[in-house]
C-alpha cells in the first residue's frame, strides 16, 4: 500500500471511543452489591444439580469425540428427561435456555459465558462469586451474572488456566492466561484475594480496528491516522503509551498494518494477544515458574532470544522491566520499526520509565548513556488516553529528537485539546498541530512517501 486510504468501512468492536454494535438502552444505575451472598438463587442451585446429574450419566470419554451440535443435542435430551422426571413445568423455550445454559457449564465457563459472546462488553471483572461487572462503551455496570459460591467460581478460573498449561493455587495465587480466542484474563484467588477469587477479563476483538476505524471513531483525525502510517511504514521506532484500558494493543494492531508483508515480524507478550495480519509472524510467550518454582521464562530472554531468530521488526506487548535495555539494543542494531507499549501518563513520563526500567537490570551503566540509548533508538511516542466519558483519544503524537546536554529532547507534532465537559460528563475538544515539522518526514519522503505538509499548520483544528 504505498498511501494510506481512508476507506469508510463499517464499524467492528472493539476498545474504541464510540460502540461498535447497535447503542441500547441505558442500563439503570446499579445499586452496589451488597457483602456477603445474595439470597440463594433456585435456578443457580437447579442448574448445578442437574450438571452433576449429566457428569454422572454421560460417557465423559466419548464427550471429547463428539461435534458440538452432537453433544449440545445430547445434553437437551437429558435436560428435557430430567424436567419430566422433577415434574418441571418447562415450554420448549425454556427447556432449550436451560440445556444452553448447562452446556455452559460443562463446556465453556459457565454464569459469564453470555457475557462473552455479548460483542458490546469490552470487559469482565469479576469480584468475589456474587458482583460481576462488565465494561460496556466505557462504563461499568453491575450485572446480575453470579456463581453459586467461591469453589463454583475457582473451578471455572482453574477451567481457564488449564487451557493454556497454567496453575492457579495457594502456593501461586496469581496467574495471566487467555481464552481460546485470545482474550486476555488475569485471576487473583485467596489467600490474597480477600473477598474470593477476583478475575478480570479483557476481551479479544474478533475483527481487529484498523486506522481507518479508529478514524471513525474519532480516536484520530485521517491526517494524523495518514502521518502515523507514513512513519511506521518508513522504520520510525515508535512507542504507545498510556493507560490501563486505553487502547495502546488496539493502536498497535492498528499502526502494524503498515508493516510490509516482506518483513519477519516476532511478538513477545505476557499473554499472546496481538492480531497481527502479516503473513511472516513468529509469536513468543513468557512463561511460569512450574511447582518447583523452576523453568520461568521473560520477556527478557525473549527478546535475546528474539535478536537470533533474523527479525525484521520485534514487537512487544508491554515493555515493563529490564526487557527494555534489550528492546532498545534491538532498535539501535538494524531493528529499526520496532514497536512496544508502555504504561504511563504521557510521553515524558514514558521515557523517564524507559529509563527506570533499564536501571532494573542492574547494569552498570551511566543515566546519561541510558537516555542516549533512549534518543538513539525511540523515534516516536503516541500517547493513548480514556476520557472521562470513556472515549479514547490518540491525546500526543511526539518524536524523540535527540540530547540537549543531559536532556532527552521531544517535540509535539499533534495534540489533543479539551474545550469543554457538558453535564452529563461529555469531553469534547479537538486534534491541532503544533506546527513543528517533524524529522521522521524527511525518512517518509526519502522512501517516496509523500505527506500533505499543511496538516502541520496550528491555526486550525484538524477534521
Amino acid at each position: 500500500m504505498g498511501r494510506f486510504s481512508l476507506a469508510r468501512t463499517a464499524p467492528a468492536p472493539a476498545l474504541a471511543a464510540q460502540p461498535a454494535v447497535a447503542p441500547t438502552s441505558p442500563a439503570p444505575k446499579a445499586e452496589p452489591a451488597p457483602k456477603g451472598p445474595p439470597p440463594r438463587d433456585a435456578n443457580l442451585d437447579l442448574r448445578l444439580r442437574l450438571h452433576a446429574k449429566l457428569i454422572d450419566e454421560l460417557d465423559l470419554a466419548k464427550l471429547d469425540k463428539l461435534e458440538e451440535g452432537e453433544l449440545r443435542r445430547q445434553v437437551l435430551g437429558q435436560v428435557t428427561q430430567f424436567a419430566r422426571d422433577e415434574r418441571m413445568a418447562l415450554n420448549a423455550k425454556e427447556l432449550d435456555v436451560l440445556g444452553a445454559s448447562i452446556f455452559d457449564e460443562m463446556v465453556g465457563l459457565g454464569p459469564i459465558e453470555p457475557l462473552l459472546k455479548d460483542e458490546s462488553i469490552n470487559d469482565i471483572l469479576i469480584n468475589g462469586p456474587f458482583q460481576v461487572y462488565v465494561e460496556r462503551r466505557g462504563e461499568l455496570e453491575l450485572t446480575p451474572i453470579r456463581f453459586r459460591d467461591n469453589d463454583h467460581l475457582l473451578r471455572i478460573v482453574n477451567r481457564i488456566v488449564a487451557g493454556v498449561g497454567r496453575r492457579i493455587d495457594e502456593s501461586q495465587p496469581m496467574v495471566d492466561a487467555r481464552l481460546p480466542d485470545g482474550s486476555r484474563v488475569n485471576a487473583a484467588i485467596p489467600p490474597i484475594a480477600i473477598d474470593g477469587c477476583s478475575v478480570s477479563i479483557r476481551k479479544f476483538s474478533k475483527s481487529p480496528l484498523t486506522l481507518e476505524k479508529l478514524v471513525e471513531f474519532k480516536a484520530m483525525t485521517p491526517s494524523m491516522a495518514e502521518f502515523l502510517h507514513g512513519a511506521v511504514k518508513s522504520r520510525v521506532s515508535t512507542v504507545i503509551s498510556g493507560g490501563t484500558g486505553s487502547g495502546k494493543t488496539t493502536l498497535l494492531n492498528a499502526l502494524s498494518a503498515a508493516i510490509s508483508h516482506g518483513e519477519r515480524l516476532i511478538t513477545i507478550e505476557d499473554a499472546a494477544e496481538l492480531q497481527l495480519q502479516q503473513p511472516h509472524v513468529v509469536r513468543m510467550e513468557t512463561r511460569p515458574p512450574n511447582i518447583e518454582g523452576k523453568g520461568e521464562i521473560r520477556q527478557r530472554e525473549l527478546v535475546k532470544n528474539a535478536l537470533r531468530m533474523r527479525p525484521d521488526r520485534v514487537i512487544l506487548g508491554e515493555v515493563r522491566a529490564e526487557e527494555a535495555f534489550d528492546m532498545l539494543q534491538a532498535m539501535n542494531t538494524g531493528h529499526e520499526g520496532s514497536m512496544a507499549t508502555i504504561h504511563s501518563n504521557n510521553p515524558r513520563e514514558a521515557i523517564s520509565r524507559l529509563e527506570q526500567m533499564v536501571a532494573m537490570g542492574g547494569l552498570n551503566i551511566g543515566a546519561d548513556a541510558v537516555r542516549y540509548q533512549i534518543a538513539a533508538a525511540v523515534g516516536m511516542v503516541v500517547q493513548v488516553n480514556r476520557l472521562s466519558d470513556g472515549k479514547r483519544k490518540v491525546t500526543h503524537v511526539t518524536e524523540i529528537v535527540g540530547m540537549e546536554g543531559s536532556v532527552v529532547q521531544m517535540q509535539d507534532i499533534f495534540l489533543y485539546q479539551r474545550t469543554h465537559t457538558d453535564a452529563d460528563g461529555t469531553v469534547y475538544g479537538e486534534h491541532r498541530a503544533t506546527g513543528l515539522r517533524p524529522r521522521a518526514l524527511d525518512e517518509m519522503l526519502r522512501r517516496g512517501i509523500a505527506y500533505d505538509t499543511a496538516n502541520f499548520d496550528p491555526n486550525r483544528a484538524l477534521a
